[in-house]
């Protein structure tokens, strides 16, 4: 009985000495928590900020993941990508609409979880209106934006 007694003192003994809450090694994962997210401001595009969380969106042929946090009331104008983009919406409901022509009440709106794929050269616009939004994209390199008018023709 002593030994089972001395036993069960070491085991809770090296538990308790173990650390807590270790992350595993960076060569096994790469662990990045909200807390480490650095946002920065898109000066051609106010009430919206993005964070690359993984990989560099622009070097071509490497995969990407970004975030982009929009402020309630920021919409994004009319534009497409050179790339298919895959979205997860993280956080509030972000709406989205197709073509050269924006209109925020032609939008549909996607809650937290929902999935979408831009696929590539396609026109879009989209945003937040009444919660702040975060979305993330994933994608192949190298990313880019381009502006649609109205007419479809690049340029605001």
């Amino acid at each position: 009985m002593k030994n089972v007694i001395l036993l069960s003192v070491c085991v809770v003994a090296a538990a308790a000495s173990a650390p807590i809450d270790a992350d595993p090694p960076a060569d096994v994962m790469r662990i990045v928590r909200a807390e480490d997210v650095r946002w920065q401001s898109d000066p051609a595009s106010p009430g919206l900020e993005v964070a690359v969380i993984e990989g560099d969106p622009k070097v071509a042929g490497k995969p990407y993941v970004v975030r982009v946090r929009f402020a309630p009331g920021t919409f994004s104008a009319p534009h497409f990508h050179p790339e298919t983009r895959y979205v997860v919406v993280l956080k509030g409901t972000w709406w989205v609409g197709a073509g050269s022509k924006w209109d925020r009440d032609a939008t549909t709106p996607l809650p937290t979880g929902s999935f979408v794929v831009h696929h590539a050269g396609h026109v879009h616009y989209d945003g937040a209106k009444g919660d702040e939004v975060i979305v993330q994209i994933t994608g192949i390199g190298p990313t880019g934006l381009t502006h649609v008018n109205e007419t479809g023709q690049r340029g605001r």
